[in-house]
């Protein structure tokens, strides 16, 4: 292989590389409330509504973004969760599993 031809490769190979990263980076969707594990878990994009009946225990200070779960970078709008892969949950979502952060 000759110079030219190398370097052509590496760059192709580097530009190849990135578009694969970031189309993985866009295939997380937002998690819809009505997925069926979602409904399972109690999950609501916002923790204000969050059923007070069915879950006593939730308190309004509670969110994903405060979640020992969440994966998601500090101030964000949404981040991965462990338990609903290939989606993203709203920082100020909730559901049954949260878990406060350490």
């Amino acid at each position: 292989m000759n110079p030219t031809n190398r370097r052509v490769f590496m760059l192709t190979l580097a530009a190849g590389s990135s578009a694969l990263a970031s189309s993985a980076a866009m295939a997380q969707a937002k998690l819809d409330e009505k997925d069926a594990t979602a409904v399972a878990l109690g999950y609501v994009a916002d923790t204000k509504k969050a059923d007070g009946k069915k879950y006593p225990k939730h308190d309004a200070s509670q969110h994903c973004g405060n979640c020992q779960l969440f994966q998601g970078k500090a101030g964000a709008a949404d981040g991965p969760c462990p338990l609903f892969p290939g989606k993203v949950v709203a920082t100020g979502g909730w559901c049954a599993s949260w878990v406060k952060k350490a």
